[in-house]
């Protein structure tokens, strides 16, 4: 158990994913745990789920009482957030940053703190499987970062990168989740015109893609070899990735997360 408070400037979905990981791998009781968000019914969501956490008045606030600061907002929201907090940040707190987009260098300008660290997390920490990449500001400390790895780490997989990378971190696993949904809506839509029942076909889809990701996971393999290893010759699986070579499927998603790290690079520019 750890012994820090943590505040969450926001109470989103992200915030409570997180703050509920950290209960659920009893990392910090709920008591230790709060937040502010100016929407009150998000307020009031992340008390009700988050066991034992509370609420308080303001982003000042949440500065004042807590050990270690998420700013949980929209890289739009973190201008305003940064002007409100600026020189309130003391040596002592440890900033952690989960916005997309927004480098080190304005969060450590913007707050006047050097002991930032950002996050890049996804939203299947919702449901404890997230894919997650940090980066260390200059006054980070190595336990400020092991800190953060336990705490990103509760909520599935967490990977310390050079923060010249997390702009391709977002566009892979932080926007990829949605690339996969809509890889899962179309193989469901293909098993239903082959005849399947809707509800049939999409919960093959899903469990279908969760178990090539663990075998992925578990084996250490290449995906390519364990492509392989499916694809007998002249059989049905060769015959439908030809069909997805011949459509572009491989240049449709590099492209995809080529377009939503140029995008995150967008959001950091000032």
């Amino acid at each position: 158990m750890l012994t820090q408070t943590i505040g969450f400037i926001g109470a989103g979905q992200m915030a409570r994913a997180l703050a509920q990981g950290f209960q659920v791998a009893e990392l910090v009781p709920g008591e230790r745990i709060f937040a502010w968000d100016p929407v009150a019914d998000a307020g009031q969501r992340f008390v009700k789920l988050v066991r034992g956490a509370g609420l308080v008045a303001s982003n000042a606030e949440v500065v004042r009482r807590a050990d270690v600061i998420f700013l949980a907002v929209k890289p739009q929201s973190m201008p305003a957030v940064m002007a409100e907090l600026a020189g309130k940040v003391g040596p002592e707190k440890l900033v952690v940053s989960i916005a997309a987009g927004i480098t080190i260098g304005r969060l450590s300008e913007g707050l006047k703190t050097n002991r930032v660290i950002r996050v890049m997390p996804n939203t299947p920490a919702l449901v404890g499987h997230g894919a997650s990449a940090y980066s260390l500001g200059s006054g980070a400390t190595a336990a400020d970062g092991e800190l953060v790895g336990k705490l990103v780490g509760a909520v599935g997989r967490a990977f310390v990168v050079d923060e010249k990378l997390l702009d391709a971190v977002t566009g892979l696993s932080g926007s990829g989740p949605a690339f996969v949904y809509v890889m899962i809506e179309a193989l469901a839509d293909g098993g239903v015109r082959m005849g399947l029942p809707r509800d049939v076909a999409a919960a093959l889809a899903a469990q279908t893609v969760r178990g090539a990701a663990e075998m992925v996971l578990a084996t250490g393999e290449h995906p390519a070899v364990l492509k392989d290893k499916v694809a007998s010759p002249g059989g049905t699986t060769i015959a439908g990735l030809k069909a997805l070579e011949d459509r572009g499927l491989r240049g449709a998603l590099i492209a995809a997360v080529e377009a939503a790290t140029t995008r995150s690079q967008e959001l950091g520019k000032p």
